[in-house]
């Protein structure tokens, strides 16, 4: 059904601006955006970056008239938290897809995880994944893998400007990540499954920062759920202030 805001029971929320937020696991990018759009009657809502449903963290939402920023907002780098299981493939690249390969990993040591994984940093061409929302032939990916179908996808470029290793426990490895606009977490783990020669998959994934919005500043949805139009508003214009300084 369409949304209506004017049969809301809530009046019209008139205030423009971001609202920053901690997207649970399982979500979608649209279900919090749908929700809020729906919570606080508001007509307009986007996000500047999707996250894919089992990855938690930082989404950025533009309400009313700030939706018009939505474009410039998503180009932003990302920094992210990740886990990498070596030993698996899926067609997903994550825990999320069918597994395609199970391998030994007993002749990978950390100092060979650790240098194949720095071996990424930098600037390159990226092979986006089957199951993505990049379009090809005005067809998004993810509908095409749905249908058995797979299809010919052209490298983009991308910059990853750091990779921290923050703990091998062996098949896993968590780091964290600073990378541009389009780059795929999950992708990189497949590519240094296979620069191993053993497999590897995304087994976690938190956005912790998108340009100038942190963590720090996100609101759960169960806080969100306690708020009313007034103390949101207060909140954004918070934000908005913050976003104004770098105009």
């Amino acid at each position: 059904m369409r949304y209506n805001p004017k049969k809301h029971h809530l009046p019209i929320f008139e205030a423009s601006g971001i609202l920053v937020v901690d997207k649970p696991a399982t979500w979608t990018s649209f279900d919090v955006v749908n929700f809020v759009r729906s919570r606080f009657n508001i007509p307009k809502v986007g996000h500047c970056g999707t996250l894919d449903p089992a990855a938690t963290g930082l989404l950025v939402l533009v309400l009313n008239q700030f939706t018009a920023y939505s474009n410039r907002l998503s180009g932003d780098d990302k920094c992210y938290q990740a886990t990498l299981k070596l030993g698996l493939e899926t067609d997903s690249y994550d825990l999320d897809g069918e597994i395609v390969a199970e391998k030994d990993i007993s002749a990978i040591t950390e100092k060979m995880a650790r240098e194949a994984l720095a071996g990424f940093v930098g600037e390159q061409m990226q092979l986006p994944p089957m199951v993505s929302a990049v379009k090809v032939g005005g067809k998004k990916l993810y509908e095409l893998a749905r249908k058995g179908v797979e299809v010919e996808r052209e490298p983009r470029p991308i910059v990853i400007s750091e990779i921290k290793i923050t703990r091998v426990a062996l098949p896993e490895i968590d780091f964290e990540m600073s990378c541009s606009k389009g780059t795929y977490v999950r992708t990189l783990c497949h590519d240094v499954g296979a620069k191993l020669g053993c497999g590897g998959v995304l087994a976690a994934l938190r956005r912790l920062r998108s340009g100038r919005f942190s963590l720090d500043r996100a609101l759960t949805l169960d806080a969100l759920k306690n708020m009313d139009q007034a103390q949101l508003a207060d909140h954004v214009n918070a934000l908005l202030v913050e976003f104004s300084k770098g105009l």
